[in-house]
């Protein structure tokens, strides 16, 4: 039975109906397979290089969102495990992004979370801030830049030995078919898709800085 018709079945069985579930996925799926899984799923994992941080991610973030229902002392004793954003205060996130008010956004986002962040707007200065900058601890980088896009900085980046674990989660405009593969051959350790959903991008931070 394919995965398809597993979900259809829990459909039409009202014991399973409100199940949640996250789909794991190895294969390009077709705008049409993706809308039939979304009326089904709560969320779409495509399989990359990091994929089981991955789904340890979205599992949590949706498990986060249910534990409302539950009752206050429960709930608290939940938000403490699962939000405790420690591991990112004080540490250094360098945003590299040609559009101010992106920039800003984000600063406001790191900032709540005690972050220290420095911005450049293009992939130059970028390289030129992190070889200043030996207490860096990630980078954020937009893709679609004028001059030198987000692929090529990164890939600069890449060619210093002692940048090669630096990581870098790179912010897509869309995610196009195919950007995730070209994301993680430049030297991305991570992508999130603009506009940038502010609990999946804290998630991965948290994942990346926990290592």
């Amino acid at each position: 039975m394919s995965g398809f018709e597993l979900l259809e079945r829990m459909q039409i069985d009202g014991a399973l109906r409100d199940l949640p579930v996250v789909v794991f996925t190895g294969k390009e799926l077709s705008s049409d397979e993706e809308a039939r899984l979304k009326r089904v799923a709560k969320s779409i994992i495509l399989k990359d290089v990091q994929s089981p941080e991955r789904l340890f991610d979205e599992t949590a973030l949706f498990l986060h969102r249910v534990v409302a229902d539950l009752p206050d002392g429960k709930r608290q004793l939940l938000e403490r495990l699962h939000g405790s954003n420690d591991v990112l205060r004080q540490r250094k996130v360098l945003v590299v992004d040609d559009d101010a008010r992106n920039i800003f956004a984000l600063t406001t986002v790191l900032e709540n979370q005690e972050m220290d962040v420095v911005s450049a707007t293009n992939g130059r200065q970028a390289i030129e801030l992190i070889q200043k900058m030996p207490d860096l601890s990630v980078v954020l980088m937009d893709i679609m830049m004028p001059e030198m896009d987000g692929y090529e900085t990164m890939r600069e980046i890449r060619k210093q030995p002692q940048f090669r674990t630096l990581p870098i989660l790179a912010l897509t405009a869309k995610a196009m078919k195919g950007d995730r593969e070209k994301c993680l051959q430049a030297g991305a350790s991570d992508y999130i898709a603009k506009p940038v959903n502010t609990d999946q991008l804290l998630s991965l931070l948290r994942v990346w800085l926990y290592r």
